[in-house]
């Protein structure tokens, strides 16, 4: 049976980048401009699925790259490609339950902000 997940990998363009280094309220509007219609349509649970998927995946490439282990350069890209979609679900879910990640990650970034660690 075909995977009926969205690929996120085949559809990817680069962005037109001014140089300016990326931001977590920049990709999460990219990934927003993409996929929301049908990220939405989707909803929260099944879209929680794909996101558990992925972090399997991800589970998976790392375990390629544990000490004593001498990973492919393909298994090295694929590395990089699992964090990649992680996030990229991660900004999905924070869009079609309207959170705004680069707000809420200042608990780690800004001083006296509620829940800082």
């Amino acid at each position: 049976m075909p995977d009926a997940r969205p690929n996120r990998r085949r559809t990817r363009s680069k962005p037109a980048r001014s140089g300016a280094p990326l931001t977590v309220r920049g990709i999460q509007g990219l990934i927003r401009d993409k996929y929301y219609a049908t990220d939405s349509a989707r909803g929260t649970a099944a879209t929680f699925m794909w996101f558990v998927e992925e972090v399997g995946e991800l589970s998976t490439a790392l375990a390629n790259h544990l000490p004593g282990k001498r990973p492919t350069r393909a298994q090295r890209s694929n590395l990089e490609e699992e964090f990649a979609d992680v996030l990229a679900w991660l900004c999905t879910l924070a869009n079609i339950n309207g959170v705004d990640l680069e707000r809420a990650l200042e608990k780690y970034t800004v001083r006296g902000v509620s829940g800082t660690k």
